[in-house]
């Protein structure tokens, strides 16, 4: 499973973009969005996602 970013609360920060360790997020159409192939969850690396402990508007939720 990947987590997604809900593009309607998405305040474009790009905090979660510098966070994620695996380059899973990238700014598209004036959002940010995860590619779910990519994103791991952090599992394994962190105890917990990291785009979604950074994420200033709570909008990094699980798909």
């Amino acid at each position: 499973m990947a987590y997604k970013i809900k593009a309607s609360d998405c305040t474009a920060c790009g905090a979660c973009e510098a966070e994620c360790p695996n380059n899973a997020i990238s700014f598209k159409k004036g959002a940010y969005a995860i590619n779910a192939d990519m994103c791991t969850e952090c599992k394994g690396q962190f105890s917990s996602p990291q785009c979604a402990s950074v994420c200033p508007a709570d909008c990094c939720v699980p798909a």
